[in-house]
């Protein structure tokens, strides 16, 4: 992904953030399997390390994960983003980052959440980002992945009144699960779902539970 991609994301989530949080912040109420998912992995990562939620916006995933009893940061590319998530959840630790070139060490991670993180990652790029999941990861860490299901790539320049300039890819989970295997995960379970109405955008759903080998 080259420096103006990642660039137009980050001014684009800066300039929704404030809007994003307001429509999506609560999502999770809604989102009864989404809950049960992820109270599974916070139960299988309890005690083992910190995990990370990967481009967490603002911050509901980790907000979750954290009352759930995990040990959780989140990371982001947009600031604007960060100053949201830390204002909901003050005591929940949030930091700048790309996910394409994580900035932690090896092996540090329970494991990470990533929550339609890969939405806006160029398709030949998602496999780079699973490299860099796994290299954070501890041996045996656990990968929570959820994405839109389908095959397009939808360009918006403009979102909730707001001009932005992004891609939005589904993916199809056969090939998601190719990219993690080659990556040096072993797929433990996937979980696709219809969407729910009038909560979220109505694309089918995948999640993927990932273990790195």
């Amino acid at each position: 992904m080259d420096d103006e991609t990642t660039r137009s994301i980050r001014e684009s989530y800066d300039r929704l953030a404030e809007e994003y949080t307001r429509r999506i912040a609560d999502e999770l109420q809604h989102k009864p399997l989404d809950r049960e998912l992820l109270d599974r992995f916070a139960k299988q990562t309890k005690g083992r390390g910190d995990v990370c939620d990967m481009g967490c916006g603002p911050g509901h995933v980790a907000r979750y994960l954290r009352d759930a009893g995990a040990s959780v940061f989140g990371l982001d590319l947009s600031p604007g983003m960060l100053e949201q998530a830390r204002k909901l959840n003050p005591d929940i630790s949030f930091r700048e980052g790309n996910m394409l070139s994580l900035d932690m060490p090896d092996g540090t991670l329970a494991g990470v959440t990533a929550f339609y993180a890969i939405v806006n990652i160029p398709r030949k790029s998602v496999p780079l980002v699973f490299s860099e999941i796994r290299r954070v990861l501890q041996s045996s860490g656990l990968l929570l992945l959820a994405f839109h299901i389908g095959n397009e790539v939808l360009h918006e320049d403009e979102l909730w009144g707001q001009k932005i300039s992004m891609d939005f890819l589904l993916f199809q989970p056969s090939e998601i699960g190719l990219d993690l295997e080659e990556a040096g995960f072993n797929i433990e379970e996937v979980v696709e779902r219809e969407p729910y109405p009038d909560v979220e955008y109505p694309s089918r759903r995948a999640y993927i539970f990932a273990r790195k080998t």
